[in-house]
Protein backbone atom coordinates (compact mmCIF):
# COMPACT_ATOMS: atom_id res chain seq x y z
CA UNK A 1 0.00 0.00 0.00
CA UNK A 2 1.19 3.52 -0.79
CA UNK A 3 0.51 4.79 2.72
CA UNK A 4 2.98 2.26 4.07
CA UNK A 5 5.79 3.70 1.96
CA UNK A 6 5.57 7.41 2.69
CA UNK A 7 5.96 8.47 6.28
CA UNK A 8 3.81 11.02 8.08
CA UNK A 9 1.03 11.12 5.51
CA UNK A 10 -2.61 10.06 5.39
CA UNK A 11 -4.12 8.41 2.32
CA UNK A 12 -7.62 9.50 1.23
CA UNK A 13 -9.68 6.66 -0.22
CA UNK A 14 -12.74 6.66 -2.45
CA UNK A 15 -11.39 8.97 -5.12
CA UNK A 16 -10.88 6.56 -7.98
CA UNK A 17 -11.70 6.89 -11.65
CA UNK A 18 -15.01 8.47 -12.48
CA UNK A 19 -14.91 11.06 -9.71
CA UNK A 20 -15.82 14.52 -10.89
CA UNK A 21 -17.01 13.62 -14.39
CA UNK A 22 -19.57 16.43 -14.29
CA UNK A 23 -16.95 19.14 -13.76
CA UNK A 24 -17.67 22.42 -15.61
CA UNK A 25 -15.40 23.11 -18.54
CA UNK A 26 -12.98 26.04 -18.60
CA UNK A 27 -15.72 28.45 -19.53
CA UNK A 28 -17.76 27.36 -16.54
CA UNK A 29 -20.44 25.65 -18.64
CA UNK A 30 -21.44 22.02 -18.44
CA UNK A 31 -21.68 20.07 -21.65
CA UNK A 32 -19.05 19.29 -24.25
CA UNK A 33 -15.82 17.85 -22.95
CA UNK A 34 -15.20 18.67 -19.28
CA UNK A 35 -11.68 18.86 -17.90
CA UNK A 36 -11.99 15.33 -16.59
CA UNK A 37 -13.59 13.96 -19.78
CA UNK A 38 -10.83 15.55 -21.82
CA UNK A 39 -8.06 13.99 -19.75
CA UNK A 40 -9.79 10.61 -19.61
CA UNK A 41 -10.24 10.63 -23.38
CA UNK A 42 -6.63 11.65 -23.97
CA UNK A 43 -5.32 9.11 -21.49
CA UNK A 44 -7.49 6.34 -22.90
CA UNK A 45 -6.32 7.03 -26.44
CA UNK A 46 -2.66 7.08 -25.44
CA UNK A 47 -2.91 4.13 -23.09
CA UNK A 48 -5.04 2.10 -25.51
CA UNK A 49 -2.46 2.24 -28.27
CA UNK A 50 0.43 1.75 -25.86
CA UNK A 51 -1.11 -0.97 -23.70
CA UNK A 52 -1.81 -3.11 -26.74
CA UNK A 53 1.95 -3.34 -27.18
CA UNK A 54 3.09 -3.62 -23.55
CA UNK A 55 3.44 -7.36 -23.50
CA UNK A 56 3.52 -8.04 -27.22
CA UNK A 57 6.78 -6.24 -28.07
CA UNK A 58 9.99 -7.66 -26.59
CA UNK A 59 12.04 -5.17 -24.57
CA UNK A 60 15.23 -5.82 -26.48
CA UNK A 61 15.05 -7.12 -30.02
CA UNK A 62 18.00 -8.15 -32.12
CA UNK A 63 17.28 -6.35 -35.35
CA UNK A 64 20.35 -4.42 -36.49
CA UNK A 65 21.26 -3.94 -32.81
CA UNK A 66 18.11 -1.99 -32.00
CA UNK A 67 16.69 -1.65 -28.49
CA UNK A 68 13.19 -0.69 -27.42
CA UNK A 69 12.33 0.36 -23.88
CA UNK A 70 8.92 0.81 -22.30
CA UNK A 71 9.02 4.00 -20.21
CA UNK A 72 6.15 5.40 -18.15
CA UNK A 73 6.07 9.05 -17.12
CA UNK A 74 4.39 10.76 -14.19
CA UNK A 75 2.61 13.14 -16.59
CA UNK A 76 -1.03 12.71 -17.52
CA UNK A 77 -1.86 12.55 -21.22
CA UNK A 78 -3.06 15.94 -22.43
CA UNK A 79 -0.64 17.99 -20.28
CA UNK A 80 2.32 20.03 -21.44
CA UNK A 81 4.54 17.71 -19.38
CA UNK A 82 3.49 14.69 -21.42
CA UNK A 83 3.96 16.53 -24.70
CA UNK A 84 7.53 17.41 -23.70
CA UNK A 85 8.17 13.79 -22.66
CA UNK A 86 6.98 12.57 -26.07
CA UNK A 87 9.35 15.04 -27.72
CA UNK A 88 12.18 13.59 -25.65
CA UNK A 89 11.39 10.04 -26.81
CA UNK A 90 11.47 11.19 -30.43
CA UNK A 91 14.76 12.97 -29.81
CA UNK A 92 16.35 9.77 -28.47
CA UNK A 93 15.25 7.88 -31.57
CA UNK A 94 16.62 10.63 -33.79
CA UNK A 95 19.99 10.89 -32.02
CA UNK A 96 20.47 7.13 -31.99
CA UNK A 97 19.38 6.78 -35.62
CA UNK A 98 16.68 4.37 -34.51
CA UNK A 99 18.98 2.10 -32.48
CA UNK A 100 17.27 3.09 -29.20
CA UNK A 101 13.53 3.61 -29.21
CA UNK A 102 11.50 4.76 -26.20
CA UNK A 103 7.87 3.66 -26.13
CA UNK A 104 6.14 6.35 -24.01
CA UNK A 105 3.30 5.72 -21.58
CA UNK A 106 1.34 8.41 -19.71
CA UNK A 107 0.67 8.24 -15.99
CA UNK A 108 -1.20 5.10 -14.98
CA UNK A 109 -1.07 3.44 -18.41
CA UNK A 110 0.88 0.38 -17.23
CA UNK A 111 1.05 0.69 -13.44
CA UNK A 112 -0.07 3.20 -10.82
CA UNK A 113 2.23 6.16 -10.23
CA UNK A 114 3.34 4.95 -6.80
CA UNK A 115 3.99 1.45 -8.18
CA UNK A 116 6.51 2.62 -10.77
CA UNK A 117 9.61 1.99 -8.64
CA UNK A 118 8.64 -1.65 -8.14
CA UNK A 119 7.72 -1.94 -11.82
CA UNK A 120 11.17 -0.77 -12.95
CA UNK A 121 12.94 -2.86 -10.34
CA UNK A 122 11.07 -5.98 -11.49
CA UNK A 123 11.35 -5.24 -15.21
CA UNK A 124 7.64 -4.66 -15.88
CA UNK A 125 8.81 -1.23 -17.05
CA UNK A 126 12.27 -0.71 -18.47
CA UNK A 127 12.52 2.82 -17.10
CA UNK A 128 10.51 5.62 -15.50
CA UNK A 129 10.27 9.40 -15.73
CA UNK A 130 8.95 10.53 -12.37
CA UNK A 131 9.40 12.87 -9.39
CA UNK A 132 12.39 11.62 -7.40
CA UNK A 133 10.99 12.35 -3.96
CA UNK A 134 8.02 9.98 -4.46
CA UNK A 135 10.22 7.19 -3.07
CA UNK A 136 11.09 8.91 0.21
CA UNK A 137 9.28 6.30 2.30
CA UNK A 138 11.52 3.44 1.11
CA UNK A 139 14.53 5.51 -0.03
CA UNK A 140 14.92 8.42 2.44
CA UNK A 141 17.76 9.97 0.46
CA UNK A 142 15.32 10.89 -2.31
CA UNK A 143 14.06 13.60 0.05
CA UNK A 144 17.44 15.25 -0.56
CA UNK A 145 17.59 14.52 -4.31
CA UNK A 146 15.01 17.21 -5.10
CA UNK A 147 14.27 20.50 -3.38
CA UNK A 148 12.71 20.62 0.06
CA UNK A 149 11.33 23.35 2.30
CA UNK A 150 13.79 26.26 2.53
CA UNK A 151 16.69 24.27 1.06
CA UNK A 152 18.54 25.03 -2.19
CA UNK A 153 16.04 27.07 -4.17
CA UNK A 154 17.40 27.80 -7.66
CA UNK A 155 17.79 25.40 -10.61
CA UNK A 156 21.46 26.27 -11.09
CA UNK A 157 22.20 25.43 -7.45
CA UNK A 158 20.89 21.93 -7.98
CA UNK A 159 22.97 21.61 -11.15
CA UNK A 160 26.05 22.60 -9.15
CA UNK A 161 25.24 20.09 -6.43
CA UNK A 162 24.59 17.21 -8.86
CA UNK A 163 27.37 17.83 -11.34
CA UNK A 164 29.96 19.68 -9.25
CA UNK A 165 29.59 18.59 -5.64
CA UNK A 166 29.03 14.84 -5.92
CA UNK A 167 25.23 14.65 -5.90
CA UNK A 168 25.07 12.48 -9.02
CA UNK A 169 27.35 9.86 -7.44
CA UNK A 170 25.17 9.73 -4.29
CA UNK A 171 22.01 9.32 -6.36
CA UNK A 172 23.53 6.58 -8.50
CA UNK A 173 24.80 4.63 -5.49
CA UNK A 174 21.43 4.83 -3.74
CA UNK A 175 19.44 3.68 -6.78
CA UNK A 176 21.97 0.96 -7.61
CA UNK A 177 21.08 -0.62 -4.26
CA UNK A 178 17.54 -0.92 -5.67
CA UNK A 179 18.72 -2.57 -8.90
CA UNK A 180 18.14 0.67 -10.83
CA UNK A 181 20.45 3.04 -12.73
CA UNK A 182 19.88 6.73 -12.05
CA UNK A 183 20.57 8.53 -15.32
CA UNK A 184 20.17 12.12 -14.14
CA UNK A 185 17.92 14.85 -12.77
CA UNK A 186 15.44 16.69 -14.98
CA UNK A 187 14.72 20.34 -14.26
CA UNK A 188 11.04 21.09 -14.01
CA UNK A 189 9.47 23.99 -12.10
CA UNK A 190 8.61 25.44 -8.73
CA UNK A 191 5.45 24.11 -7.12
CA UNK A 192 2.39 26.09 -6.07
CA UNK A 193 -0.47 25.41 -3.67
CA UNK A 194 -4.06 25.63 -4.91
CA UNK A 195 -6.58 26.29 -2.17
CA UNK A 196 -10.33 26.39 -1.72
CA UNK A 197 -9.85 28.87 1.15
CA UNK A 198 -7.56 31.87 1.59
CA UNK A 199 -4.33 31.19 3.51
CA UNK A 200 -2.56 34.49 4.11
CA UNK A 201 0.01 33.71 6.82
CA UNK A 202 2.08 30.98 8.47
CA UNK A 203 -0.50 30.70 11.26
CA UNK A 204 -3.41 30.15 8.87
CA UNK A 205 -1.90 26.86 7.65
CA UNK A 206 -2.67 25.31 11.05
CA UNK A 207 -5.61 22.93 10.96
CA UNK A 208 -5.86 22.85 7.15
CA UNK A 209 -5.98 19.52 5.32
CA UNK A 210 -3.52 19.79 2.43
CA UNK A 211 -2.17 17.31 -0.12
CA UNK A 212 1.64 17.17 -0.20
CA UNK A 213 3.97 14.68 -1.92
CA UNK A 214 5.16 13.16 1.34
CA UNK A 215 8.58 12.70 2.85
CA UNK A 216 10.39 15.66 4.33
CA UNK A 217 8.08 18.25 2.77
CA UNK A 218 5.03 16.68 4.35
CA UNK A 219 6.81 16.50 7.70
CA UNK A 220 7.65 20.22 7.64
CA UNK A 221 4.02 21.16 7.09
CA UNK A 222 2.89 18.62 9.65
CA UNK A 223 5.19 20.36 12.14
CA UNK A 224 3.49 23.63 11.17
CA UNK A 225 0.10 22.19 12.16
CA UNK A 226 -1.14 20.97 8.77
CA UNK A 227 -3.02 17.68 8.37
CA UNK A 228 -1.04 16.32 5.42
CA UNK A 229 -2.59 14.00 2.84
CA UNK A 230 -0.92 11.81 0.21
CA UNK A 231 -2.61 11.55 -3.18
CA UNK A 232 -1.32 10.70 -6.67
CA UNK A 233 -1.80 13.43 -9.24
CA UNK A 234 -4.93 11.94 -10.79
CA UNK A 235 -6.81 12.10 -7.48
CA UNK A 236 -6.00 15.69 -6.54
CA UNK A 237 -8.69 17.36 -8.66
CA UNK A 238 -11.63 15.28 -7.38
CA UNK A 239 -10.40 15.67 -3.78
CA UNK A 240 -10.42 19.45 -4.18
CA UNK A 241 -13.73 19.40 -6.02
CA UNK A 242 -15.46 17.45 -3.25
CA UNK A 243 -13.88 19.43 -0.46
CA UNK A 244 -12.16 16.34 0.95
CA UNK A 245 -9.03 18.52 1.24
CA UNK A 246 -8.72 22.27 1.71
CA UNK A 247 -5.73 22.74 -0.56
CA UNK A 248 -3.15 20.86 -2.60
CA UNK A 249 0.42 21.23 -3.70
CA UNK A 250 0.86 19.92 -7.24
CA UNK A 251 3.61 21.07 -9.61
CA UNK A 252 3.49 24.43 -11.36
CA UNK A 253 1.05 26.83 -13.04
CA UNK A 254 0.94 25.41 -16.58
CA UNK A 255 0.38 21.73 -15.80
CA UNK A 256 -2.05 22.59 -13.01
CA UNK A 257 -4.04 24.71 -15.44
CA UNK A 258 -4.09 21.78 -17.89
CA UNK A 259 -5.53 19.69 -15.07
CA UNK A 260 -8.27 22.24 -14.39
CA UNK A 261 -7.40 23.24 -10.83
CA UNK A 262 -8.72 26.76 -11.52
CA UNK A 263 -12.19 25.22 -11.77
CA UNK A 264 -12.20 23.95 -8.18
CA UNK A 265 -10.02 26.46 -6.31
CA UNK A 266 -10.00 30.25 -6.20
CA UNK A 267 -6.65 30.83 -4.50
CA UNK A 268 -3.00 30.11 -5.28
CA UNK A 269 -0.65 30.30 -2.29
CA UNK A 270 2.97 31.31 -2.93
CA UNK A 271 5.92 32.72 -1.02
CA UNK A 272 7.23 36.27 -1.52
CA UNK A 273 9.10 37.14 -4.74
CA UNK A 274 12.40 36.15 -3.08
CA UNK A 275 11.06 32.67 -2.31
CA UNK A 276 8.14 31.92 -4.66
CA UNK A 277 7.80 28.33 -3.45
CA UNK A 278 8.58 27.83 0.22
CA UNK A 279 8.05 24.09 0.19
CA UNK A 280 9.44 22.93 -3.17
CA UNK A 281 11.19 25.62 -5.21
CA UNK A 282 12.97 23.25 -7.65
CA UNK A 283 10.86 20.15 -8.17
CA UNK A 284 13.08 17.64 -9.98
CA UNK A 285 11.99 14.74 -12.14
CA UNK A 286 14.47 12.00 -13.03
CA UNK A 287 14.99 9.23 -15.56
CA UNK A 288 15.92 5.86 -14.04
CA UNK A 289 16.43 2.51 -15.78
CA UNK A 290 16.26 -1.13 -14.71
CA UNK A 291 19.91 -2.03 -14.03
CA UNK A 292 19.94 -5.16 -16.19
CA UNK A 293 18.47 -3.21 -19.11
CA UNK A 294 21.06 -0.50 -18.59
CA UNK A 295 23.99 -2.89 -18.41
CA UNK A 296 22.81 -4.62 -21.60
CA UNK A 297 22.96 -1.32 -23.52
CA UNK A 298 26.05 -0.75 -25.69
CA UNK A 299 28.44 1.81 -24.23
CA UNK A 300 27.91 4.35 -26.99
CA UNK A 301 24.14 4.26 -26.46
CA UNK A 302 24.64 4.70 -22.72
CA UNK A 303 26.61 7.88 -23.34
CA UNK A 304 24.10 9.08 -25.90
CA UNK A 305 21.19 8.46 -23.54
CA UNK A 306 22.86 10.25 -20.63
CA UNK A 307 23.46 13.25 -22.89
CA UNK A 308 19.89 13.14 -24.20
CA UNK A 309 18.47 13.17 -20.67
CA UNK A 310 20.57 16.19 -19.74
CA UNK A 311 19.44 17.97 -22.91
CA UNK A 312 15.84 17.04 -22.09
CA UNK A 313 16.27 18.52 -18.61
CA UNK A 314 16.74 22.03 -19.94
CA UNK A 315 14.33 21.63 -22.86
CA UNK A 316 11.72 20.50 -20.36
CA UNK A 317 12.49 23.41 -18.06
CA UNK A 318 12.26 25.98 -20.86
CA UNK A 319 9.06 24.44 -22.21
CA UNK A 320 7.41 24.48 -18.80
CA UNK A 321 8.47 28.07 -18.06
CA UNK A 322 7.08 29.24 -21.41
CA UNK A 323 3.81 27.46 -20.68
CA UNK A 324 3.71 29.04 -17.19
CA UNK A 325 3.89 32.51 -18.70
CA UNK A 326 0.94 31.65 -20.90
CA UNK A 327 -1.01 30.18 -17.97
CA UNK A 328 -0.90 33.11 -15.52
CA UNK A 329 -3.27 35.40 -17.52
CA UNK A 330 -5.71 32.49 -17.78
CA UNK A 331 -5.77 32.13 -14.01
CA UNK A 332 -6.50 35.84 -13.65
CA UNK A 333 -9.28 35.58 -16.21
CA UNK A 334 -10.74 32.68 -14.21
CA UNK A 335 -10.86 34.87 -11.10
CA UNK A 336 -8.09 33.07 -9.20
CA UNK A 337 -6.37 35.20 -6.55
CA UNK A 338 -2.62 34.77 -5.98
CA UNK A 339 -1.76 35.17 -2.29
CA UNK A 340 1.88 35.80 -1.39
CA UNK A 341 3.17 35.02 2.07
CA UNK A 342 5.58 37.47 3.75
CA UNK A 343 9.30 37.32 4.48
CA UNK A 344 8.35 36.89 8.15
CA UNK A 345 6.35 33.80 7.19
CA UNK A 346 9.40 32.42 5.38
CA UNK A 347 11.51 32.74 8.53
CA UNK A 348 8.82 31.00 10.60
CA UNK A 349 8.79 28.11 8.13
CA UNK A 350 12.62 27.99 8.21
CA UNK A 351 12.62 27.51 11.99
CA UNK A 352 10.16 24.64 11.59
CA UNK A 353 12.06 23.13 8.64
CA UNK A 354 15.60 22.95 10.02
CA UNK A 355 14.89 20.30 12.71
CA UNK A 356 13.09 18.22 10.06
CA UNK A 357 16.15 18.40 7.77
CA UNK A 358 18.22 16.82 10.51
CA UNK A 359 15.61 14.15 11.27
CA UNK A 360 15.71 13.03 7.64
CA UNK A 361 19.50 13.21 7.46
CA UNK A 362 19.65 10.64 10.26
CA UNK A 363 17.59 8.07 8.36
CA UNK A 364 20.49 6.43 6.51
CA UNK A 365 24.05 6.98 5.31
CA UNK A 366 23.06 8.26 1.86
CA UNK A 367 20.74 10.84 3.41
CA UNK A 368 23.48 11.99 5.77
CA UNK A 369 26.02 12.25 2.97
CA UNK A 370 23.66 14.23 0.71
CA UNK A 371 22.52 16.58 3.45
CA UNK A 372 25.98 17.39 4.77
CA UNK A 373 27.22 18.38 1.31
CA UNK A 374 24.09 20.46 0.68
CA UNK A 375 24.32 22.09 4.10
CA UNK A 376 27.92 23.19 3.49
CA UNK A 377 26.80 24.65 0.14
CA UNK A 378 23.79 26.41 1.72
CA UNK A 379 26.04 28.00 4.35
CA UNK A 380 28.36 29.35 1.64
CA UNK A 381 25.33 30.74 -0.22
CA UNK A 382 24.02 32.41 2.94
CA UNK A 383 20.84 30.34 3.24
CA UNK A 384 21.62 29.41 6.83
CA UNK A 385 24.07 30.50 9.50
CA UNK A 386 25.70 28.75 12.44
CA UNK A 387 23.19 30.53 14.66
CA UNK A 388 20.29 28.97 12.70
CA UNK A 389 21.80 25.52 13.20
CA UNK A 390 22.64 25.87 16.88
CA UNK A 391 21.46 22.85 18.85
CA UNK A 392 21.10 20.63 15.79
CA UNK A 393 23.60 17.86 15.24
CA UNK A 394 23.92 14.59 13.33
Amino acid sequence: MVEDRVEGMHRVDGLGEGAGDATPNEGGQRGGLSRRDFLKTAAAAAAGVAASQVFSVPTVFAQAGRVRWRVQTVWDAGTVGYTLFEQFTQRVKELSQGRLEIQPFPAGAVVGTFDMLDAVRSGVLDAMHVFTLYWAGSMPVTGFLSSYALGLSLPQEWEVWYYGLGGLDIARKAFADQGIFYVGPIQHDYNIIHSRVPIRSFGEFRGKKIRFPGGMIGDVFKAAGVSTVLLPGGEVYPALERGVIDAADFVGPAVNYNLGFQQVTKYIIMGPPSTPAIHQPVDLVDLTVNMQRWQALPDDLKELFIAAVREHSWNHYAGIQKADLEAWPKYRAAGVEVIRLSEADVEKFRKVAIPVWYEWARKDQYSREAFLSQLAYMKELGYVSDADLKGHEL
